[in-house]
């Protein structure tokens, strides 16, 4: 079974339904309440999260099934690792976890793998990355190609010299999304990414700092609500709000207010929702009846501008 699991992504339907792998799972007396974890990197301050337990919340009860949602409290990777750890010892149906670092986190997705249970990756990490682990398939955005789309936007708008504020550097596809911008723009990253960490008054603090030290700013781009609304703040404190094209990952209330005012010229939306309710009805299917899509599956990037904020701005922070 262990070797399934590291293959099975690319397996056709006809063969995993030939092999009869999953048989005792589907009948019926069999098909409900089943458990599976879902492990994710941020700590409890990020709410950005909210929309991807509101879509694990949804298919758990469309499925019937139980859904354990875990996290490192303060965001720490070792942490996180035990998690996983403990995550697999328990047993569950299925695993759903990022890949936030796959130096430290692959060991033990790799563990659960190699126990017979099935993983889905979602949100940070690439398709070869979880291809790597064994994972059945990857549901989230390709980091690099959606921080190298910001980056054509914002050159096509003249912009030369940028700060790309990282709410959270721990984690390297934070760092992908910096990089991917700073190449589309032709200009190297270097001292143009910090650190911000994520308390509010600390990050507003460092973009005022930073923006003062370096006046040929021209151009902005957040990693998600965290760091877009501390930075919003700061712009409004030296009155820079609208004068500087400012992008951001992700949607938020604010966020949506901000880029209908064209405070923010847009907002990349990686569809967390479907970060969440995917791999819920994907394992639920596969421990039932053995049916398991062929591929990874990318939720984004998708671009909110002032044109289209109505389409989504209602559903930000729940569903979008």
């Amino acid at each position: 079974m262990t070797s399934l699991f590291r293959k099975v992504s690319s397996i056709a339907l006809g063969a995993i339904t030939a092999l009869g792998i999953w048989s005792a799972a589907a009948t019926p007396a069999a098909a409900q309440g089943e458990r599976f974890v879902m492990i994710y990197h941020s700590p409890d301050s990020d709410s950005w999260w909210n929309t991807v337990k509101n879509g694990i919340n949804v298919a758990a009860e469309q499925m019937e099934v139980t859904v354990d949602i875990r996290n490192p409290q303060t965001g720490d990777l070792a942490d996180m690792a035990r998690i996983v750890q403990q995550a697999a010892a328990s047993n569950p149906d299925g695993i759903i976890v990022t890949i936030a670092d796959y130096d430290v986190l692959s060991g033990p997705i790799i563990d659960a793998v190699d126990k017979g249970i099935p993983v889905i990756t979602i949100n940070s990490g690439t398709h070869e990355q979880s291809e790597k682990l064994g994972a059945l398939l990857h549901v989230g955005q390709p980091e690099y190609d959606a921080g190298f789309g910001a980056g054509k936007r914002a050159k096509a708008t003249g912009v030369t010299a940028f700060l790309c504020v990282n709410h959270y550097i721990t984690n390297p596809a934070s760092i992908e999304r910096c990089q991917g911008y700073a190449d589309a723009l032709g200009v190297d990253l270097g001292s143009q990414m910090i650190d911000s960490g994520t308390d509010p008054t600390e990050i507003k603090n460092k973009v005022i700092a930073f923006l003062r030290a370096n006046a040929d700013t021209n151009g902005i781009l957040a990693l998600g609500p965290t760091s877009a609304h501390a930075t919003l703040a700061a712009l409004d404190e030296i009155g820079r709000a609208g004068d500087i094209h400012f992008g951001t990952f992700d949607l938020s209330g604010e966020i949506a207010e901000a880029v209908k005012s064209g405070v923010i010229a847009f907002a990349i939306d990686q569809q967390p929702y479907l970060q969440g309710y995917l791999p819920v009805v994907i394992l639920t299917n596969l421990v039932r009846y053995g049916v398991l899509p062929s591929g990874h599956i990318n939720s984004g990037p998708g671009f909110v501008v002032k044109s289209n904020i109505a389409l989504v701005e209602k559903y930000a922070g729940e569903y979008r």
